[in-house]
């Protein structure tokens, strides 16, 4: 790889408290370096923002619920490209891009890194799959456990090591990253119709309730050591008053202590929590509890969030929580896909679309922001549209604008039809903070690689991480900028070095690259009981074999793999 230098730039790294520096950044062999030599290419970043590359915690870009997106909804696809390239593969979709769009668009973002949080084991094939043909960004997949039948019968048992055995294999067969928890026991109960509506449902023929089932799979992640947290959907997602049991689940994670291999300090990540963040007992009286969400993480240190903002965007809501698409789907009367699979989760697809005319989708663009603007501590706390569920990953400059610039919020408020009673129910309005880009760095970049337990490869600048640069078109000296530049800077990134290879120039891909598939490799002592649980199980309850979940080598062909050696 040729040796780079980026020179001039205003630097902007929380993990080594740079703010704004003007200094150097030396790339050689896809690594940072302190130094490189004369012959190295020169990238003058004079008057222009110098960052890491991006790491999104939370989207939903690869597998069977996205492609059943693009197959129910081809009218997405009349989005084509808006930047004119054909050196590459064609790009399509908007809510629900291919493949290549999905690699393209995040690098022209400056985005090295996009976590899959939603992998249902049966069908992790098909996501490697797709993350393979997805070009440039680094990927990894969560799949998700809140709903499978073995570790219901593990947690209620008490048999911490036993399901600490079954997600180890489970994780080892799909090539998966972490623990996933969506809805527990509540998509499981969809089977029969039903959901759990607070955390203290049984479910139904399991014995087990939704609390149990969380505190359960944090002990078990914290045994395990995973680099990352729980990854947690509570119940009662989208459904007004749900923020008391949001702040029911957040307070389980209390006495918990992360087992900090990975340099998280973290035992629970609450995702899209402005979906959780809902007062009132109707949409007549719907409105934001932001603050009493916040006021909770706050003082709760144990907890990272995502955000889930509302872009006001068209879009396809797709999610592993059935009863909620079922939900949606009665509220606005579209076409509906909703799948059970079989013994461990379910998922269901829905268009939507966040209108400015309507109130309730109003207050959910304020909520969102509202809770990033609360947040004290920006390194719990990150920017996500739960891709694509409150709208497309495309629009984070968009969120990155509006958290930096009141001026932008006003502007989308009163061109609201409802801005009175959106003003009445949420505090958007009153709050005067615009975040620094060294908190949008904290929020983009360092945050989410710390809870990742990925801070020393990605989020920093810090000679031996991975050579992951952007560079955007804001003069520091000049902030807070116009809000319409920063959109744009960080639409289009000047340049964007991914793994030491420079793959986009004046905000046009030039490169496909070098990407990599992470998964974790949790080795535990030898079970025999859960060795024969798997075999008589399969046989006696799935239609299919467990040599089904076993993700191929030749689907990961660049893996970067974290292996954990559990003690006995």
């Amino acid at each position: 790889m040729a040796e780079i230098l980026i020179k001039n730039g205003f630097v902007i790294d929380p993990t080594r408290n740079i703010n704004g520096d003007v200094t150097d950044i030396a790339i050689k062999d896809n690594r940072i370096v302190e130094e490189v030599g004369s012959n190295a290419k020169v990238i003058d970043a004079r008057g222009k923002v110098v960052m890491a590359g991006g790491v999104d915690i939370h989207s939903h870009v690869a597998g069977p619920k996205v492609n059943v997106g693009r197959l129910m909804r081809p009218e997405d696809k009349l989005f084509k490209s808006p930047h004119g390239q054909d050196k590459y593969r064609m790009e399509s979709g908007f809510s629900i891009p291919s493949t290549f769009k999905t690699g393209y668009d995040y690098a022209r973002m400056g985005y090295a890194f996009v976590m899959e949080a939603a992998m249902p084991p049966l069908h992790a094939p098909h996501v490697h799959e797709e993350i393979h043909d997805t070009p440039i960004i680094d990927q990894a997949a969560l799949p998700v456990f809140a709903n499978n039948w073995f570790v219901f019968e593990y947690l209620k048992n008490g048999e911490i090591d036993n399901a600490a055995a079954y997600i180890s294999w489970i994780l080892s067969a799909t090539k998966g990253y972490g623990v996933k928890v969506v809805n527990p026991g509540g998509t499981a109960a969809w089977a029969w119709g039903l959901n759990c509506n607070t955390l203290y449902d049984p479910v139904p023929y399991f014995d087990i309730t939704p609390a149990e089932i969380i505190t359960g799979l944090i002990e078990t992640n914290e045994y395990l050591g995973l680099p990352h947290s729980v990854h947690m959907h509570q119940n009662g997602l989208g459904t007004p008053g749900n923020y008391e049991i949001t702040l029911e689940s957040l307070k389980l994670a209390e006495g918990y202590k992360a087992k900090n291999t990975f340099g998280r300090d973290t035992v629970m990540h609450s995702t899209h929590i402005q979906f959780h963040s809902y007062g009132g007992d109707s949409w007549g009286n719907f409105e934001s509890k932001a603050r009493e969400v916040m006021d909770y993480v706050n003082k709760q240190k144990s907890i990272s969030i995502d955000l889930g903002c509302v872009t006001l965007d068209e879009t396809t809501t797709m999610t592993a929580d059935g009863p909620f698409e079922h939900h949606i789907q009665n509220l606005n009367h579209l076409k509906w896909a909703n799948t059970d699979i079989e013994l461990e989760t379910a998922g269901g697809v829905v268009p939507y679309v966040y209108d400015k005319n309507i109130k309730v989708c109003g207050i959910q663009w304020a909520i969102g922001l509202e809770m990033g603007l609360y947040a004290e501590d920006k390194m719990r706390t990150f920017i996500t549209t739960d891709h694509p569920n409150a709208g497309p990953f495309i629009r984070y400059p968009r969120i990155i604008k509006w958290l930096m610039s009141k001026k932008a919020r006003e502007e989308v408020l009163a061109s609201f039809k409802y801005s009175d009673k959106v003003i009445d129910a949420t505090n958007i309005h009153s709050i005067n903070t615009e975040l620094s880009l060294y908190e949008i760095a904290q929020m983009t970049r360092a945050g989410p690689a710390k809870a990742l337990g990925l801070s020393h490869m990605y989020g920093g600048l810090a000679a031996g991480m991975d050579a992951n640069v952007g560079i955007f078109d804001l003069d520091y000296t000049n902030m807070p900028a116009d809000p319409e530049e920063i959109e744009r800077a960080f639409t289009r990134a000047n340049w964007f070095i991914k793994s030491g290879e420079i793959v986009v120039k004046d905000g046009d891909v030039i490169s496909h690259g070098n990407k990599r598939t992470l998964w974790v490799n949790a080795r535990v002592k030898e079970n025999p009981q859960v060795i024969r649980d798997i075999h008589d199980k399969f046989l006696k309850d799935y239609t299919v074999g467990s040599d089904t979940y076993h993700v191929r080598d030749y689907l990961v062909p660049n893996p970067l793999v974290i292996d954990i050696d559990v003690e006995a």
